[in-house]
This record gives C-alpha cells, sequence and structure tokens, in this order.
C-alpha cells in the first residue's frame, strides 16, 4: 500500500491554469500513475494515467489541454491543467496502481 496526498487544487477562472500535485508516501518508481475526478452527480472518471516508463492516456475531454508527469526521485505525480472549463469542475483524485487512492483535491473553475 501507498498513502497519496494531494495538493494544487482551488478556484480558477475559465481559461486558467491549475497544477495538481500527489506525493506518494513511497517508492512510486514501479506503479502506474493517473489522475480521477468526479464531478457533481457524476460518476468517477479517469482522466490521465502514465506508466512507470512514461506512457500516457488521457480522456478525449482533456487532451490537449492536461499533462501528466511523473518525478520518481520525489515520488510525486503531477497534472499540469490548462485552458480551463466550467466543465472540469470536479474533485481530483490521485490513483496508484495496486487500487491506491489519495483522499481528492477540489477544483473549481468559473465562467
Amino acid at each position: 500500500q501507498v498513502q497519496l496526498v494531494e495538493s494544487g487544487g482551488g478556484l480558477a477562472q475559465a481559461g486558467g491554469s491549475l497544477r495538481l500535485s500527489c506525493e506518494a508516501s513511497r517508492s512510486i518508481f514501479f506503479n502506474a500513475m493517473g489522475w480521477y475526478r468526479r464531478a457533481p452527480g457524476k460518476q468517477r472518471e479517469l482522466v490521465a494515467t502514465i506508466t512507470n516508463g512514461g506512457s500516457t492516456i488521457y480522456a478525449s475531454s482533456v487532451k490537449g489541454r492536461f499533462t501528466i508527469s511523473r518525478d520518481n526521485v520525489k515520488n510525486t505525480v503531477y497534472l499540469q491543467m490548462n485552458s480551463l472549463k466550467p466543465e472540469d469542475t470536479a474533485v481530483y483524485y490521485c490513483w496508484a496502481s495496486g487500487d491506491n487512492w489519495g483522499q481528492g483535491t477540489q477544483v473549481t473553475v468559473s465562467s
């Protein structure tokens, strides 16, 4: 098991940017990592994932606007979110393979 702590959420205006961070309690070198989100009244959905080799997958709704990256030395994964839209408003959860989840961080985008 690994503990994951997200940070960087908050309020942004449409068109703005936020950067989420997820720090792990131990090495994530062998873990796939990712970000999911749950909007009000909706199911949790995948935002982006990154393998231990650096391969990435993005939801079509965020492709070209969000970038996932990882720093295995710092045991941290990031989500750079640009050109934010009100529909990006959600609680964002960090995930590590092996069914490990963070507590979530709120992102609110105002129009």
